[in-house]
């Protein structure tokens, strides 16, 4: 049988079994963390595929399935937040021996990459944002639809569309594999609990306060696509405007997929970027 490329190796982590990759060895240049978005169906292996290799190049990278997302054991009770998001991240961190380490957030991750540098600002080496929540603004239908995704093969064509400006990369095959991930045993039910209506509050929940990002000590990296219609650009002006050590490079025709629309340069500008004395 063949073996899914998504399952990699798992630790124990916040009394979860935890299924992450790793690419890359250690070094003088602390690890990166990389944290996926939160599309229907998604898992570090999905987000990363085309990075993982070439950052591994540079530094040694971890990209784990986040609680209640991809291969990581699904806790009983289904509750979601940050601050239990954070605890799992914190807590893998720990059970690899990692004490200080870079975040490259995608989306969602952005906003958990936030919360972790603003509350332990001491663990975080420099941070990656893309396409990131967590600051305010207003949900987009393109975000509504991601979170309210309910399972089917039109369904999943429409938000491949939404995520990529270039459509040559939205293939068929692409949404019957990205389908088929979505229904996979507790996939669905998990991700259903995370975001229901009204979704706004979700937005709200990730914000992190201005006062906290603007205290911030990282070097920072802002990565975001100009027809992104999931996540607004204004996201990201309103990150350089606020992080102290920020910044930024705005993709074009590029939507939601820096990392896959612009692989080759997303991976030179990150590793660049982690890398630098």
């Amino acid at each position: 049988m063949e073996q899914n490329p998504e399952i990699g190796a798992s630790v124990q982590a916040a009394g979860l079994e935890t299924n992450y990759h790793r690419a890359g060895e250690p070094s003088a240049v602390p690890p990166a963390l990389l944290l996926h978005g939160s599309g229907p169906g998604v898992s570090a292996w999905a987000n990363w595929r085309l990075n993982l290799p070439a950052l591994g190049e540079r530094l040694e990278v971890f990209a784990p399935d986040l609680v209640g997302f991809g291969f990581t054991e699904r806790p009983a009770d289904a509750a979601y937040g940050l601050d239990r998001w954070r605890t799992h991240l914190v807590e893998f961190a720990d059970a690899l021996g990692l004490e200080r380490f870079s975040l490259v957030g995608n989306s969602f991750g952005g906003a958990l990459a936030l919360s972790i540098a603003t509350t332990m600002p001491e663990r975080v080496h420099r941070l990656v944002l893309m396409g990131s929540v967590g600051v305010p603004f207003e949900l987009t239908p393109g975000l509504d639809a991601v979170w309210g995704y309910q399972p089917s093969l039109e369904a999943m064509r429409g938000l491949l569309d939404l995520f990529a400006h270039d459509r040559s990369l939205v293939t068929d095959e692409l949404a019957e594999l990205r389908y088929a991930a979505s229904v996979r045993p507790g996939f669905q039910e998990s991700f259903a609990a995370m975001f229901p209506e009204p979704r706004q509050r979700w937005v709200d929940a990730m914000t992190v306060p201005d006062e906290a990002i603007r205290a911030l000590p990282h070097p920072t990296l802002v990565l975001h696509g100009r027809e992104d219609r999931v996540i607004p650009m204004s996201n990201a002006l309103r990150l350089l405007e606020l992080v102290p050590h920020a910044q930024c490079h705005l993709f074009g025709e590029c939507g939601h997929w820096t990392q896959i629309e612009h692989a080759a340069t997303f991976n030179r500008l990150v590793g660049d970027f982690l890398t630098r004395p």
